[in-house]
């Protein structure tokens, strides 16, 4: 089994801490981004679209998107469970990935590319309105996962899953690339972040 990725790229990261915690063998294949490996023939054959991650499995067949992936790992080794094991568990994890996923990566998204990260690329024209309101997006999002991690260690539910992969890779890229680190106070959200950095699977990961 490969992965295909990047040292550091967020999608990636959650695939790799997925398979730590799944204890899966795999060989990592580093994508270079800088290089623009990702649009070169050899790799537009495995995903269309250019993208990392991307899982080969070990009969040759692709998938792409950090989570459908990770859908992948959980039916071919469905212990320890990520996604849930019964129904309201299920339905539980799905949403608050979804809620991570919509309220906080899709704002995070939209505050890189107009950053000064992307901006130095000169790939696109960058719209300060736009980073402005994604930044107080990211704020408003960061409060209400502060809140509701003062009543619960996880994100969903009473065990690690899925949803605290993605919640922590989110915050980890925000903070280092984005300079959207999580205000002294959120202090449930600071202390929950810091709680998943020490689990094997996150301290591997943690800094590319």
């Amino acid at each position: 089994m490969k992965l295909y990725g990047y040292p550091g790229a967020p999608n990636p990261r959650k695939v790799e801490i997925f398979l730590a915690e799944k204890a899966i063998d795999y060989e990592f294949v580093n994508v270079n981004l800088a290089k623009g490996e990702q649009r070169s023939q050899t790799f537009l054959q495995k995903n269309l679209l250019g993208k990392i991650p991307v899982l080969e499995t070990n009969n040759g067949q692709h998938l792409n998107e950090s989570t459908a992936i990770c859908r992948y790992l959980e039916a071919c080794h469905p212990t320890p469970s990520l996604f849930g094991e019964t129904a309201f568990d299920i339905g539980l994890i799905e949403m608050r990935n979804r809620h991570v996923e919509l309220s906080l990566w899709m704002q995070i998204g939209i505050a890189w590319v107009n950053g000064p990260i992307v901006g130095k690329m000169g790939r696109f024209e960058q719209n300060p309105m736009a980073l402005t309101q994604a930044e107080k997006a990211v704020r408003h999002v960061y409060k209400r996962f502060n809140d509701e991690l003062s009543a619960s260690d996880f994100v969903a539910g009473t065990d690690f899953s899925m949803a605290d992969i993605s919640l922590w890779v989110a915050v980890d890229f925000a903070s280092r690339m984005v300079a959207l680190k999580p205000d002294a106070d959120l202090t449930h959200l600071t202390a929950w972040f810091d709680r998943q950095c020490q689990r094997a699977s996150i301290a591997r990961v943690a800094h590319p």
